[in-house]
This record gives C-alpha cells, structure tokens and sequence, in this order.
C-alpha cells in the first residue's frame, strides 16, 4: 500500500506494526545514528560504544536485556524485561549520547529509515512479520531534514504502543505543546504529528476512551488534517471539520484498509470493492 503511494512521499518511509502482546516485556526499537552518518569514518567504534552506554544504562535500572538483534549497521530490536517506570527507563536511554528511541511497548514495533516502502521492508525484512493492524507514512519533507527522527510514524513518548501518522498541519501547535509540557510531556521533535500523539496519550491517561480522545482533538486541534492513531488493541482516524485531506475507506466484516488514495487499498484486491471518504469532523475507531 505505502508503495503504490510513493509519489506522495520519497524521502523516507515509516511502519507502526502491531504484534503480539508481550505483557511481561517489551519491545523496543532503537537507533544509534542516522544512514548519513555511516560515512563517518571509525563510525563502527562510534556505534559499539554507543550501544554499550545504552546497554549499561539499561542494567543500571535493573531492565533485563533478552535480546539485542542488529537489524542494521545502525537500528537495533531490543527485547527488554523490566518491571519500573517506562518514563525512567525511556529518559535514561534517551539520555545517552546518540541513542534514540523509535518506540518501546508490549507489542508496538515502530521502524522508519530513508527511502520507499519496498526499500526499507527490505532492508528491516518485514515480509516475516505478522500482527493484528498497522499504519504506515511516506513522507516528503518540506520544513525539516530528511532523516529517520523527521520520518513519520510517531511514537508517544513515553507511552506504551500509542503511534500516529497524519496529514496536514496544526496552527496551534505551540500553543497545544506548551501546555502539555507544563504538565510533565516531552517532545522529541518539532512535528505536529508528534503531538498528536502525545495529546492521545495524554488524554488516554486522563481516563479518556479513544473515541472521546480522538473526538475531543477535533474541537482543540486547530488546523486542517487528517490522522490515524494506533494503539495496542485498535486502530482509529479523524478528520478535522473542513476535511480537507484526504482518506478513503474499505471496511468488511474482515478487514479495514485505508488510505490517502484509493490506489493503495487497490493494490491489495484483485476483486471489485467498495470504497468510502469519511465526513467532516468523523472519528471511526476499530477494535482488534
């Protein structure tokens, strides 16, 4: 699907993937730099030393590392037990130098990298993956860098497989991100995706189910967009009131597919399906 959207988006692709819930442990992805840095040179001391100061940093907070699996020269599956705080254990990786979290939950894989769906796939082999739902983003970048951090989707930090991806943008984002860190929220980036998300999150935690988050966004998120927001066990979009960004939907009793352009769920079916656009202001959520 993302493929057939490549023209959307060349720069980079990015895959929240929902797995099986490993309620004792979690998953996290890692990286130690960026493609462009692999250039540098002595950058394989660089990044041996970086996953060492995150290992330790892991053992300091008593997390039991179960597997460490490289996935590339620079990404890494990390599976961890640990019984703490996922914020303490989030800002005390995040706190070594050069290690960024992708995601950490019990059953969220987030992965994003340079280049088109079929070329980041590849390279993290998700052809053997197997899950209940995922979204997924190519992205062109227009007011920030070409790199994995600016790559779509995002991840709540530091919240347990909570991840959006969207289109369009936010005119009160600073107001809506200040806000949130004066209530103890961070930010890992500049994007108003990101705080999408963490406004999710956010809501979640206040007692919110995820209809009444995602309807509650469409009244306090100024701007035009359109966003999908994964969670553990469900799926679910909104549009804002103008709804000017685009999303078709097929929905039977077995599946959801969903998309900016019907393109992408074409490429699924050889058969004739139906296809819908959502309404102004609608929020339609799934349940796995």
């Amino acid at each position: 699907m993302l493929q057939a959207l490549k023209h959307r988006g060349p720069d980079s692709t990015g895959f929240g993937l929902y797995g099986d819930s490993h309620p004792d442990h979690y998953v996290a992805r890692l990286k130690f730099a960026e493609e462009a840095d692999m250039k540098r040179h002595g950058v394989e001391k660089l990044l041996a030393e970086r996953k060492q100061t995150a290992d330790e940093a892991l053992k300091s907070l008593g997390a039991e590392v179960m597997s460490a699996e490289p996935v590339t020269d620079y990404a890494y599956r990390y599976e961890l037990r640990y019984n703490g705080e996922l914020r303490e254990l989030a800002d005390e990786l995040e706190a070594t130098e050069g290690t960024e979290i992708l995601s950490m939950g019990n059953s969220l894989e987030l992965i994003k990298d340079l280049g088109d769906a079929q070329r980041v796939a590849g390279n993290y082999g998700l052809e053997s993956f197997k899950g209940t739902h995922a979204i997924g983003h190519t992205r062109m970048a227009t007011e920030s860098d070409v790199d994995i951090s600016s790559a779509h989707p995002y991840w709540a930090y530091p919240f347990s497989d909570i991840s959006v991806v969207h289109n369009g943008q936010l005119t009160n984002y600073w107001t809506k991100r200040r806000a949130l860190e004066r209530t103890g929220h961070r930010f890992k980036s500049s994007c108003d995706s990101e705080l999408i998300a963490v406004y999710i999150a956010d809501r979640l935690t206040r007692g919110d189910e995820l209809e009444e988050a995602m309807e509650r966004s469409i009244s306090e998120l100024d701007g035009v967009f359109t966003y999908v927001v994964g969670t553990a066990n469900a799926l679910g979009m909104a549009k804002d009131l103008m709804a000017a960004k685009p999303m078709v939907l097929c929905e039977t009793d077995d599946f959801v597919a969903l998309g900016s352009e019907e393109v992408a769920i074409r490429r699924l079916f050889n058969e004739e399906i139906d296809t819908f656009d959502p309404y102004e202001g609608e929020v339609l959520v799934w349940r796995t």
